[in-house]
């Protein structure tokens, strides 16, 4: 008996060291936005990982608002392990984790983090994100509309809180909630207040993170889309209700895109890139097939890449680099290891009869054909382009019409890789578009690409 106990206790620990270290590669992004002041408001989202219109909504916040006047702070991804794990908490739900927490807990470490942002001075309002199940109605109507219901609810723990600045809670709440109400998709998405009276003896409420800064002396709301709706839906809903907030701070904002439903769901679905090595590589990821072959990666295995969402990750799994966005597997790169030259940033080319000077990393449109101009030392493999007999394909003009479809990197046929080595060297990438429906300027990752990065992935797996 006494042998099986150390047997059991042996793997307890190990099974918590693993936890430990796998943890520890999914810290959170912390993203301060405007002119920092006294008024922050601090957004969370993704402390549960199976609620992606609240993490999906703090991340665009993070890259698609400006702050003209006042504070914002964002923590898009507090639980990025939930996230890719498609898991309300792989460690167990970390919004029950804010009162006590032992110190060999997985998640203590990204709890003791957000505890000091939620207490900073400067923070004036907390706003936890989350997606919730069904309808809050105050009364009972259905098993989705019933007071056991979370959804399109402003959540708080108490009316009111003697604080300098934003205890009126109750009153913020109902002034949120009619707000979104006049936006409406439909009436039976009627946003409604919820006081959890958490003090009155909610014991699961006690352990959350608005609870905690509550007791803080902290103004804090929980804001809940229903699980019920689609993702661009329920982000819709989150952003009403964020810039309702922001409003009743005096925060002043401008946003890269109209807030209605379809425009979000462009934004989530369209507008994501990722770049590798320092902008040799950049890839537009709205289309692009679930496998890259004989992807260009550092000799060691290292991968440097920047994302223009802090809800990408590269992870590598059993050999194959895996691009992450959200809870979803975007696309898995089938690595080519070789080494990399820094000198070669730019390469002259002829685009429909224009000689032009293109930077590594450049995403260009083509109407009718290009050719790459020969440099010496440098060779050209155009992905996709077969001659044979070559070994360089600079100095050749060439159409679409002349790719073979399944090489290009997205399922429409339409963009293609053209490779540039010095030597045995990688020395960058440039992508060719044939869709003359996109403009480049919409395919351009340069200046759109987030704070986080560049990140560097080794060669262990982490999954």
């Amino acid at each position: 008996m006494l042998k099986l106990f150390r047997v059991v206790f042996i793997l307890i620990l190990i099974q918590n060291l693993f936890a430990s270290t796998n943890i520890k590669n999914f810290d959170f992004d912390f993203i301060k936005k405007g002119e920092q002041d006294n008024n922050t408001l601090l957004i969370v989202g993704g402390i549960q990982g199976d609620e992606p219109g609240a993490f999906m909504a703090a991340s665009i916040v993070a890259t698609h608002y400006i702050i003209k006047k006042g504070s914002v702070w964002v923590i898009p991804n507090l639980n990025f392990y939930s996230i890719i794990k498609r898991s309300r908490g792989p460690y167990g739900d970390m919004n029950r984790k804010f009162a006590q927490l032992s110190p060999s807990d997985p998640d203590y470490d990204a709890i003791q983090r957000i505890k000091k942002y939620i207490t900073s001075p400067e923070v004036k309002v907390v706003l936890n994100l989350h997606d919730g199940s069904g309808f809050y109605r105050e009364v009972y109507e259905s098993w989705t509309y019933s007071p056991d219901r979370w959804g399109q609810s402003s959540i708080i723990d108490q009316r009111n809180l003697e604080i300098e600045h934003y205890g009126n809670l109750e009153d913020i709440s109902k002034s949120v909630c009619e707000y979104v109400n006049g936006k409406l998709l439909n009436n039976d998405h009627n946003y409604r207040v919820k006081n959890t009276n958490t003090r009155m003896g909610d014991k699961e409420m006690e352990k959350s993170l608005t609870y905690f800064a509550i007791n803080n002396g902290k103004a804090a709301f929980g804001n809940e889309a229903s699980k019920d709706l689609p993702l661009h839906e329920r982000t819709y809903y989150h952003l009403l209700a964020l810039e309702k907030y922001m409003h009743i701070m005096g925060i002043e904002f401008e946003r890269k895109f109209d807030l209605n439903p379809i425009a979000v769901k462009d934004v989530i679905d369209n507008d994501i890139y990722i770049s590798f090595y320092d902008d040799k590589i950049q890839l537009p990821l709205s289309q692009i097939r679930n496998i890259l072959r004989y992807f260009p990666i550092k000799k060691d295995g290292t991968l440097e890449f920047t994302p223009s969402t802090p809800l990408l990750t590269v992870l590598k799994d059993n050999g194959t680099y895996v691009i992450h966005y959200g809870n979803r597997k975007v696309a898995s790169l089938k690595p080519d290891y070789i080494e990399m030259d820094n000198e070669t940033k730019s390469v002259s080319m002829i685009v429909d009869g224009k000689k032009r000077d293109i930077k590594m990393g450049s995403i260009i449109n083509v109407d009718t054909s290009f050719e790459v101009e020969s440099m010496d030392g440098i060779r050209v493999n155009v992905i996709g382009f077969v001659q044979n007999g070559k070994t360089n394909e600079a100095g050749i003009n060439i159409k679409k019409a002349d790719f073979i479809e399944r090489f290009s990197i997205d399922v429409n046929g339409n963009l293609y890789r053209i490779e540039f080595y010095k030597g045995d060297k990688f020395a960058g990438m440039i992508l060719v578009n044939f869709d003359k429906n996109i403009k480049s300027d919409e395919l351009s990752a340069t200046g759109k690409l987030g704070k986080k990065g560049p990140c560097k992935l080794n060669c262990v797996n982490h999954l």
